[in-house]
């Protein structure tokens, strides 16, 4: 059981970032707390498929004489890196929409906690 444990320490961690993410994203009251809730969650799972992507004994995808075309087990896939290329930016995006919105929100209504900003919004 330990073994187990201590040989999958990454994606123990990587669990452990996406529990911070969701409980930040859920059950915190300010807004900003849940953007960075969002944030934690997302870079979890970008490093989950990283993780996942490893090959310990492949190679970067370059055709290499020694190794040859016919051995493609040899090769390291870089789709998985490349759709996390394109997470990351679809990230950066929507983190700098949804803090636009919180500094609007907060210009508007001087706060960012949900429950003060559901009270506004009932008596508008």
């Amino acid at each position: 059981m330990t073994d187990f444990l201590l040989g999958h320490y990454v994606y123990w961690s990587i669990i452990a970032l996406l529990i911070i993410g969701l409980y930040g994203m859920m059950l915190k009251n300010n807004l900003a707390k849940k953007l960075i809730g969002m944030i934690i969650f997302q870079v979890s799972i970008i490093m989950f498929y990283v993780a996942s992507a490893v090959k310990w004994s492949a190679t970067v995808p370059v055709l290499d004489p020694a190794i040859g075309v016919a051995d493609a087990a040899k090769y390291i896939s870089p789709l998985q890196h490349c759709l996390m290329l394109t997470a990351i930016v679809v990230g950066v995006a929507t983190s700098g929409v949804a803090f636009s919105l919180a500094i609007l929100i907060y210009r508007h209504y001087k706060t960012l906690e949900e429950s003060d900003l559901m009270e506004h919004m009932k008596s508008s």
